[in-house]
């Protein structure tokens, strides 16, 4: 299993789908380690047990186990932060936000990688998710550790294909 054995299960009506998922894996903008976390992130958030299995497959070996792990405590994070937050936004009893969360997060401290990486592959659970309010949040924070526009877009993009093909199967 690959990218590429994925990209052979993506049926012609979808073939943009095929043609983004090349032009996304072969970026050069964003590391390696960025760019697995943001693909795994994207499959583990996208729930597709198929998608993942091609993506781990291929880019587990590429990375630390500390990588990995940042990107499952991102998507799982934000598979609870996403609800309880958008929530609070989309209510319109401002009480809510101003009510202390109690949720425990400490894993968006402690999760051993450089601190931009971690944001991108929070921000690419967020875009799945569909929170704005910590789809807001991380793109602040990315722009204050000085990532690129260009790097935050591509990160959303890797988001957007690999979601969009989960909902294929």
């Amino acid at each position: 299993m690959s990218i590429e054995a994925l990209k052979e299960k993506i049926p012609d009506y979808a073939k943009d789908l095929r043609l983004n998922l090349s032009a996304i894996y072969s970026n050069p903008l964003l590391s390696d380690q960025q760019k697995a976390g943001c693909f795994i992130t994207a499959a583990l958030t996208s729930r597709n047990k198929v998608v993942l299995d091609h993506i781990l497959a291929d880019f587990s070996v590429k990375i630390s186990t500390t990588v990995l792990q940042a990107a499952q405590t991102a998507s799982a994070l934000m598979g609870m932060n996403n609800i309880y937050y958008r929530f609070t936004h989309l209510v319109e009893n401002e009480h809510y936000r101003q009510m202390p969360a109690k949720l425990r997060m400490n894993g968006i401290m402690t999760h051993g990688i450089e601190k931009a990486d971690f944001e991108l592959f929070c921000l690419v659970a967020s875009a799945i998710n569909g929170c704005a309010a910590c789809l807001n949040a991380h793109e602040h924070e990315l722009r204050k550790l000085s990532v690129s526009e260009e790097t935050i877009q591509e990160s959303v993009k890797i988001a957007a294909v690999i979601h969009a093909i989960a909902g294929l199967a």
